[in-house]
């Protein structure tokens, strides 16, 4: 069992900048979010896409941006339980919540602020024999740093922007590259895919079309080969040391869904003053909330967070006159 002040439900931007916004008021949060990695679609779909909104970044890479973030949270000491699902909230006598999650992680906490995105997020696994022996040693569904596949044979599978960016990014370290997809066109930016033509012909990216994932060959769990399959049923071994399979996150609100929260087309309606929710003591924050003329941006979601935490020090400090204070006169701490 965990004791805390604030559960934040999502580890994307909103989430944690939330993590920032109630340390300054001297707050303490537990994160919970579906994903192996922090960082919510930044992270997951387009990390090396540029983001252009961002006061005082001109441009700023997805990936960046969430390390900013993650570096702005880490005097206030968040404590992650990432890969894992809230699954059950209870209210207590005495107005406190008992978070449960899929791996059975039970935390106690005064408020909840879901900052959950679209919704709950899965990766898209291939339908491969024993993958899940690999995954998380051998096999990601993303990347959280670069360097561990440094002089390393890595297969990257499908046809996206992740799978794309994710091969010209690598190829500048890796040992040998393929990219693995049903067919020779692939969904992403006009730029990105001459880049990938463009390493293609100088042999830095093997392209590896049409073909689909058909098997993992390992030993202790340790990837050794992926195993790929044309149209016409002729197989190719790749010698690899990872397989990174970009087939998209599958989104759904989940358990969210039969919480008694009031949901308008998915999302969930709040009251713009201080983001709260029809049940006092659970606050909703980024693109999972909304009320009228909301604009889905990045920034709006930072605004909102100061909102609600703000507003939840009245619930964790009650007997407390809050003073406000800039960050330039109080610093962090």
């Amino acid at each position: 069992m965990h004791n805390t002040d604030i559960v934040i439900i999502g580890a994307g931007p909103a989430g944690l900048f939330s993590i920032f916004e109630a340390g300054m008021l001297k707050m303490k949060c537990h994160v919970i979010d579906t994903l192996e990695n922090i960082g919510g679609q930044c992270s997951a779909l387009y990390p090396e896409k540029p983001i252009y909104d961002i006061p005082a970044h001109p441009k700023i890479l997805a990936s960046e941006l969430i390390e900013r973030l993650e570096d702005q949270a880490k005097p206030f000491q968040p404590v992650y339980h990432l890969n894992q699902q809230v699954v059950k909230i209870s209210e207590n006598a005495d107005k406190t919540f008992l978070v449960e999650t899929s791996k059975d992680t039970k935390i106690l906490c005064k408020a909840i602020i879901i900052a959950a995105g679209c919704g709950s997020f899965g990766s898209n696994r291939p339908p491969l024999k024993n993958i899940e022996n690999y995954e998380g040693k051998s096999i990601f569904y993303s990347v959280r740093s670069k360097k561990e596949f440094a002089d390393k044979k890595v297969v990257i599978a499908g046809g996206g922007d992740s799978a794309v960016d994710w091969a010209i990014s690598l190829s500048e370290i890796t040992k040998k590259i393929y990219l693995v997809h049903r067919r020779d066109k692939f969904r992403c930016a006009p730029d990105s895919a001459e880049k990938l033509k463009d390493l293609a012909n100088i042999g830095k990216i093997e392209m590896v079309v049409p073909y689909q994932l058909d098997g993992l060959v390992g030993d202790n769990n340790n990837l050794q080969k992926v195993i790929v399959k044309d149209f016409d049923n002729n197989i190719k071994e790749l010698d690899a040391d990872y397989l990174l399979p970009f087939f998209g996150l599958a989104m759904e609100l989940g358990p969210i869904l039969n919480w008694g929260l009031n949901l308008h087309k998915n999302q969930i309606d709040v009251n713009q003053a201080n983001m709260r929710t029809n049940i006092a003591g659970i606050y909703a924050v980024g693109d999972i909330a909304t009320y009228p003329n909301k604009l889905k941006l990045i920034l709006t979601g930072f605004a909102e967070c100061a909102s609600a935490c703000h507003d939840i020090f009245k619930l964790i400090f009650p007997d407390q006159v809050y003073r406000f204070e800039y960050s330039t006169s109080k610093g962090v701490n």
